[in-house]
């Protein structure tokens, strides 16, 4: 099938083709922690570049539970207007604009000064790097059905502000993903132990979000097809949680993979090794899709149209893609007038794999900033400037972070 052929999602809305804008976090959220003037900019780029589907970064369910500092937080009707405004931006050109809901978890940074939450006590490993994610505290029942609650409130706001969907973030080892994973999850209650214990939250979060929203709403999962971690979530597992979310009311299934610890979805395994340059995951996806009875995204690396084929032509349903779009945001349009520009990041061969992953990261998001100030992006970018850029941006966030936290208290 064509990469410009609509998708008819199993709740009837359609897709105006097949390729998606995936989830990359931006940090620009105004001092309200709402979408920003600059936001909003980026996200007329991409409306304009010609996606079918656009996902958010990161919006937080929970102002005390952030991926990072400068994130979008989406708990109340507080910000209603601004959130209006960014599904119409977003929304102008014809394309769906999903709102992608998280939980940090155990995934939140130290300074951020504020009590982190997990499935279990069990910290982060990422070396001489660990000191700077707190150890968690294990939830309590309350806490779990406090989050489900805060993710279908979420998505009720998402869809009153005009929205056309919202994707679960169960991947990357946020909070859903970190119960999934018996890496993470070794609680021994109803909510740990077999699989079906450790994804009842994902499913009861799937279940609580359908049912607050309308029918033509479109309800989608991020899952990771495995952490690539041994002894955590592998692809067995992820076909089984398919099989379960089979009889759910999902829209679309996106497969991606990796965490922190072992950030497949930048091309890296925990042991260093380099993923295939593009669509990382499409092995697992192809297995997948032939188990799904919703439509299935993978997203990882891909940056070219004869990909783009290769994906929707192994049965998968949607071509998810990140960093390409943050480079050349009109991709989409440039390929359907018969173009294949192929951007493309210079990778990072740092002995530190960590802070390789930060400058990956770093590279990334200043691009974003570029494109929402009206600039073309710099793919070549020292990675050593863009990483102290990105700190130097952090810090500053974090600080303002905590003072927005401590005067919303009082």
């Amino acid at each position: 099938m064509s990469p410009f052929e609509s998708l008819t999602l199993p709740n009837g809305s359609i897709i105006p083709n097949r390729i998606a804008k995936a989830a990359m976090e931006e940090n620009m959220a105004d001092a309200a922690h709402a979408p920003s003037p600059a936001l909003l900019k980026l996200y007329k780029a991409w409306a304009d570049g010609g996606a079918g589907l656009i996902l958010t970064g990161n919006v937080m369910i929970d102002r005390r539970a952030m991926t990072g500092p400068g994130g979008v937080v989406l708990e109340d009707e507080s910000n209603l207007a601004a959130f209006r405004t960014w599904a119409r931006t977003g929304q102008a050109k014809g394309a769906q604009m999903w709102v992608q809901l998280n939980h940090p978890g155990r995934q939140m940074m130290k300074g951020m000064g504020q009590e982190t939450l997990a499935p279990s006590v069990v910290a982060l490993d990422l070396g001489k790097h660990s000191k700077l994610f707190p150890v968690p505290k294990a939830m309590t029942e309350h806490d779990i059905h406090a989050i489900i609650l805060r993710f279908a409130n979420a998505a009720k706001i998402a869809e009153t502000a005009g929205f056309a969907g919202v994707q679960i973030h169960a991947a990357h080892g946020y909070l859903i993903s970190q119960f999934l994973s018996p890496r993470t999850n070794r609680r021994d209650d109803i909510w740990g132990g077999s699989l079906e214990n450790r994804a009842r939250l994902l499913l009861e979060t799937v279940r609580e979000v359908r049912a607050v929203v309308s029918p033509d709403f479109s309800v989608a999962v991020k899952l990771n097809s495995a952490d690539f971690q041994r002894g955590g979530f592998d692809a067995d597992d992820a076909k089984r949680v398919v099989e379960m979310l089979n009889d759910e009311n999902v829209d679309l299934v996106e497969l991606s993979g990796g965490s922190y610890e072992a950030p497949a979805m930048q091309g890296s395994a925990r042991d260093g090794r380099t993923l295939n340059r593009e669509a990382y995951f499409l092995e697992f996806a192809k297995d997948i899709a032939a188990i799904a009875r919703m439509p299935v995204m993978v997203t990882g690396g891909i940056r070219r149209m004869e990909i783009v084929q290769t994906v929707l032509d192994s049965g998968v349903a949607m071509a998810g893609i990140g960093t390409a779009l943050a480079i050349r945001p009109d991709l989409p349009v440039i390929w359907q007038q018969g173009t294949d520009p192929r951007p493309e990041l210079p990778p990072i061969h740092w002995k530190n794999k960590v802070l390789a992953s930060l400058a990956s990261m770093a590279v990334v998001k200043y691009q974003l900033a570029r494109l929402s100030m009206d600039r073309a992006p710099v793919p070549k970018v020292s990675p050593v400037k863009a990483l102290l850029i990105s700190q130097f941006k952090t810090a500053r966030l974090v600080r303002k972070y905590r003072r927005w936290m401590t005067s919303s208290a009082s």
